[in-house]
Order: structure tokens, then sequence, then C-alpha cells
């Protein structure tokens, strides 16, 4: 009798504990589920703790190997070593103007190249007569590698500063006004046509209709052609310069100060960074109607 009483104790309090313990046990694997779900938004925690540990995992990383020894000094050298080099090189007055001139080359060479590959590209995008003319060749000249036309830009621009603008102006122009062509091809068909429908003209068309449209995605292109400006500074300030970041890294190894180089890869991926949250930040600012369409 005390074994049936306690089989059919535990057959009435089982189900209803089991039934309550299921909803909670579903809810943690879905939400478990969500951070890998295809375009799915995670919490805004998560996001933060995840990028946070993307930079924590390497500098551990870094401190492990360098401190332990497991690595020689001039070659990885010790998180300490390189913030004693940043701060020497900022009391002896060399950060500062180095990291002003190479912001001013990135600058000037960026948006030179902003300014002339944006429009060109959406007219290769939105007419077949500008895209024959220019985009085969335009085509051709982007895979030249930018080194390999050093020798004729010092022939061309001299060793002044010119000459690192133009270089960095090369290295992101040709790759530009391709990506914007891109950009302004993919605007829907759909839309010029319900837009000409309503009685749009032609030009109503390209500068109320098309390049709206083609906004969000020439800013995500600057973004991108940005960061490819700030590896082309170094290729720019290896060659006959005396200030900059990319000489500094240069200088530094001749003599093998590897902390100091160090210094310089850190202060150039801070940097490249920076642009890169300012263009990120700009956009839902700039261009409203994107982020209506992304919701």
């Amino acid at each position: 009798m005390a074994e049936l009483q306690s089989t059919a104790t535990t057959a009435d309090v089982s189900p209803p504990v089991r039934m309550a313990a299921a909803p909670a046990l579903v809810k943690r694997k879905r939400k478990g589920l969500r951070l890998f779900r295809l375009g799915e938004e995670i919490p805004k925690a998560a996001y933060f703790i995840i990028a946070a540990l993307s930079f924590i995992i390497p500098i551990a990383a870094w401190c492990y190997f360098s401190y332990s020894g497991k690595e020689p000094p001039f070659i990885l050298p010790t998180p300490t070593a390189v913030f004693q080099a940043f701060q020497r090189e900022i009391h002896q007055g060399l950060l500062w103007p180095d990291t002003k001139i190479s912001i001013y080359r990135i600058g000037m060479g960026f948006l030179a190249s902003a300014i002339l590959a944006i429009p060109l590209g959406i007219l290769i995008g939105a007419y077949k007569t500008v895209e024959a003319a220019h985009e085969p060749f335009v085509g051709f000249v982007r895979y030249i590698p930018v080194p390999a036309l050093i020798p004729l830009i010092m022939v061309i621009a001299g060793i002044g500063e010119e000459a690192k603008i133009l270089l960095i102006f090369i290295g992101t122009y040709f790759q530009m006004v391709l990506m914007v062509a891109d950009v302004t091809r993919q605007v829907p068909k759909d839309l010029l046509k319900a837009a000409s429908t309503l009685g749009a003209n032609r030009a109503q068309l390209l500068f109320r209709v098309l390049i709206p449209a083609t906004m969000p995605g020439m800013l995500d292109v600057c973004r991108t052609m940005i960061g490819w400006a700030w590896t082309y500074l170094v290729v720019a300030e290896v060659v006959a310069t005396d200030s900059g970041i990319g000489y500094s890294i240069m200088k530094a190894q001749r003599f093998m100060r590897t902390d100091e180089i160090w210094v310089g890869i850190l202060v150039l991926g801070v940097l490249g960074l920076a642009t890169d949250m300012l263009f990120k930040t700009l956009q839902p600012r700039l261009l409203p109607w994107a982020e209506v369409n992304k919701n």
C-alpha cells in the first residue's frame, strides 16, 4: 500500500512540475539560439560583451606570450614596453606631428578621390553609354599595383606632399568608382518606373530618386575605402619622406625598435577604427530613410 501511495504521489506531482519547467527550458534554448540566427538582432548587452571580448582575448594572448618569454622581445615586446615607448614618443614631441601629417594626407587623398569617383560611379551605373566609355579602362587600371606606380608618381609630382596625396588618391579612386557603380545598379528598376509613371522627368529621376536611393550604399563604400586609404598611407610614407606614422614605423624597423613599431601599428589601428566608427555613426543621422528601409 505504501509503495502504491508513493507512486501515486509522484505521478500526481511530477506532471505539473515538468509542465512548469518545460517553458523555462524552451525559453532558455530560444534565447541561446537567438544569438546565432541569421540576420537576427541580439541584446545590446550581449553585443557589447562580444565586442569587448574581441579585444580582451587578443590582449590577453599578447600578455601571455610576451610576459612569459615564449616570444623574444624583439619580435613581441610586452605591453609595458610598448606603453613606455608611447610615452617616450609623446615626451619627445614626435608622435603628434607624425599623426597630424598622416591625417592630413589621408583626408586630402580620400576627399579628392570621393569628389571625383562618386559622380562618375553614379553615371556609370545609371547609363550604359557612360559604362561603356569608362568601366573597361577603370577596371584595367584598378588591377595595377599602386607601389608599381611610385616611380612614375615621383616623376610627375616630385617628392613633396603632392606625391603622397596622389598615391592615396590613385589607390582609392578606381576602386571607389566601380563600387559606387555597383551600388547604383542595385537600385530597383521598379522604383524608377514608378517615379516615371508619376510624372518625374530625367533630371528628377536622377537627382530626386536615383541618387537618394544610392546614398546609403555610397556611405558604406566610403567607409570601406577609408580603410584602404589608411593601408596606402604606409606605402606613401615609405618613399622620400621624413614624417608621418609610416615613416616612424620604417625608421624604428631600421634600428630594430620593435616597441616603437608596435606603437605606430596601434596608432594606425586606433585612427582607422575611429574613422570607421565616424562613418557608422553618421549614417543614421545623415540618411534617416536608410534606417527606415532596414526596419
